[in-house]
Parts: C-alpha cells; structure tokens; sequence
C-alpha cells in the first residue's frame, strides 16, 4: 500500500504504527526491483480495501479517495511499470457510482477492484444494481477481490488459505443467478485466485435447480467462460488442468498477490507458470502477457 494508506490505517487503528501485513509495506522502488529480478514489465497495482477496514460510508469514501489519488500517482509517474485498478467503496451505491466516475475520468484508471461483498450484500445484490449499470456503461473491468466470510469467527486455519475462495465463489455465483452477469454483459470480470472454488463447484449450480437455487447447465457452462481469471494461488500443478477445462488458456491473466506475499513465492509463482506440465509455451505466452493486453489494450502503447 502506498505510505498514504498506510498512514490512514494506522491513524485509524486498522493496523499497528509498525509492522502489520505485507502488502502494508509497499514501496516503488522495491516493486520495481522485484518485478525486474522476476521478468515482470508491468503490473497492475490496486489495493483491496474490506467493508470491515471502513464501517460506515463516509470512511469508505474517505480511504478510497485517498488509494486512488494514490495509486493513479504512481502510474502516472511510471506508466511504463505500473497500470493501476481503483478500488471502489460499495457500502453505499451513490458513492461507489461517483468514484467510478472520478477514477475514469479525473484519475485515467484502468479498471476497478470491486470486494466479493459491502457486510452481508455480495456484488449482484439489487442495492448495488447502479454500481453494475455504470460499470457497464464504460466497458469497465472489474477484478473481484475476496476477504473474510460474513460472520466468521477466527479459526485454526487462517481465512485466507480457504474461506477467500469460497468468498470469491460466493460473489461468482450470485452475480449470475441474480441475473446480473447478463444484464450487464459489457462488464469484463476477473475472478482473484483462479475464481475461488467457483470453477471446480459450478456444476453444483446446476444440481441446486432441484432446490430451487442454481441455473441451468448451458448458463453454468456460458458463465464459466464470462469470466476471466487470475492466477494469484492457485497454479501448478493441481488447479490447472481444471480451470482450463472450465474456462480455456484465453482467459486466465497471470496474478501474483505480491506484496501480500513475499517476493521469494512471487518467484515461486513465476517458476511454477514456466515449468507448468498443462501448459504449452503458446498458453504460457497468452497467460503471462498475450491475455492481458487484450483485456487492457491501453496498456501496449505503454510497453512499446
């Protein structure tokens, strides 16, 4: 996170005046290095910010605005490394729309990190419909990003290892029985994490008809192939074959999660990616660049 958001959180008690996670101790020139001693030319950089870090909307909006001024200064100081995703505040929908806007048009994002959920409302709940319409209406791309399960208490197994992916599921499969994926077909998505459990537990969507929640398979099948997904966690050599069977090499971007993991298992990301047995180098070429540039065209002038 840029010192900004740092300096936010720690003032208002989200994290300790030293230390804390990761991805709190962000810096350029540090991500500069990582990324050159990986092979990585440019990144998206974006900074998810949970419902639970600003519990009314006027923090929401106040955290927000200041990650975004943020992370659009980044990337206008080193537009040839960094592109940027704003990060929205969706406890109310007014405020969200109005960050859209501002991101797009005063700030020049590149696309937006929606969270799985604003409290108990998981992305394609009706109060967040005009959240969708103006993404929509921009052509907008939306990377969903997970966190703690609405009312989950701590556990031995940290939420991070296995409730973000059904938190991510969650969202996936809401927004498609609640209609919202087709209302808003404009919209491209990317699902954090591989899409959570979503593409290894879609075909339960189809047996939940026969309880009254769930969607028919061709609608299970079009969805899977909706969405785009990231390849922060999940690759090599367990998940791959399968996520390529639900959604093919054409819409799977290569994601790191760094800075919320050390550069060491960014590394180990990248190994994993290039020794790959599922992969041939034409995949390998699309995930790791190819997909990504058709996804954000704006992006290649940048590289040139």
């Amino acid at each position: 996170m840029p010192v900004p958001v740092r300096d936010w959180l720690i003032a208002h008690g989200v994290i300790p005046p030293s230390g804390g996670p990761l991805n709190t101790q962000w810096d350029i020139d540090t991500a500069i290095a990582t990324m050159d001693q990986y092979g990585i030319q440019l990144a998206l950089v974006s900074a998810a910010v949970p419902a639970a870090f600003t519990p009314t909307p006027a923090l929401a909006v106040e955290l927000s605005t200041i990650v975004n001024d943020s992370l659009s200064a980044i990337s206008a100081a080193r537009p040839d490394r960094f592109g940027w995703l704003a990060t929205i505040p969706l406890l109310d929908a007014a405020d969200a729309v109005r960050e859209i806007n501002r991101s797009y048009d005063e700030l020049g994002a590149d696309g937006v990190l929606l969270t799985t959920h604003a409290g108990t409302r998981y992305l394609g709940d009706p109060t967040l419909e005009p959240v969708l319409a103006a993404l929509n209406a921009r052509d907008g791309v939306a990377l969903v990003h997970p966190y703690d399960l609405p009312g989950a208490s701590p556990i031995a197994v940290p939420a991070f290892l296995m409730d973000y992916a059904a938190d991510t599921g969650r969202a996936a499969v809401q927004l498609i029985v609640s209609g919202a994926l087709d209302r808003h077909p404009r919209i491209r998505w990317i699902l954090a994490h591989g899409g959570g459990a979503f593409p290894y537990l879609a075909g339960r969507l189809s047996l939940g008809r026969a309880l009254g929640y769930g969607a028919d398979p061709a609608v299970v099948r079009s969805a899977l192939r909706r969405f785009w997904y990231d390849t922060a966690g999940p690759m090599s050599p367990y998940s791959t074959p399968s996520l390529i069977a639900a959604a093919g090499t054409d819409k799977i971007l290569f994601g790191s999660d760094y800075n919320a993991i050390p550069a060491a298992t960014l590394g180990d990301g990248v190994a994993a990616l290039r020794a790959d047995p599922a992969l041939d180098w034409q995949a390998r070429a699309a995930i790791a660049r190819g997909n990504a540039l058709r996804l954000f065209p704006a992006l290649a002038s940048r590289l040139r």
